[in-house]
């Protein structure tokens, strides 16, 4: 079987799992997460810095969709859909977390002056992004959204995905360049 015929079976296999867990079927839901939960973990990853908010914004997203999913109005968004779901539960543990600097992060924390380029690969280049240019990078690159998609899901404009994913690009370059 090539590539083409197995993504097509993936995705008709995953709309499938979609559309019987709308209907309460948990298996298909258990399914759908799990062919998700790298792309979560990335998203997650891409917002939040802390293994243990990760884990939970993850798992608020999941039970969030869980709760709701009947009222996923087109099955081919799920993903969208998901991601979105996550990314709001994310910049709420932002949100709660901003007035709250541990001790740690003063006295360790990470700064640029201290940072050596030569042992840095890809990755960790993109989490030393801004916030607005690591997560649409993020979600165009590792999760292969279209800008257009990717606009919906942040409420901004396309050519403002654009513009940052062009912007991401020459400060990954600068990072990288050496």
């Amino acid at each position: 079987m090539d590539i083409t015929s197995q993504l097509k079976k993936d995705k008709v296999n995953n709309d499938l799992d979609v559309r019987l867990a709308k209907k309460g079927d948990k298996n298909a839901f258990e399914r759908i997460i799990n062919d998700n939960i790298t792309s979560m973990y990335r998203v997650a990853t891409s917002i939040l810095r802390h293994k243990e908010d990760i884990e939970d914004a993850i798992q608020n997203t999941i039970i969030k969709i869980y709760e709701s999913i009947e009222g996923l109005r087109k099955d081919d968004f799920f993903k969208t859909w998901l991601i979105r779901i996550l990314i709001n539960e994310c910049n709420k543990i932002l949100r709660n977390k901003k007035k709250i600097i541990p001790m740690e992060e003063i006295l360790h924390g990470e700064e640029v002056s201290g940072f050596n380029i030569n042992n840095m690969d890809i990755y960790n280049a993109v989490n030393y992004l801004e916030d607005d240019l690591r997560i649409v990078t993020v979600l165009f690159y590792y999760e292969d959204l279209k800008q257009k998609d990717i606009a919906k899901v942040l409420g901004i404009k396309e050519g403002t995905v654009a513009s940052r994913l062009s912007r991401a690009r020459n400060k990954l370059y600068d990072i990288l360049k050496d």
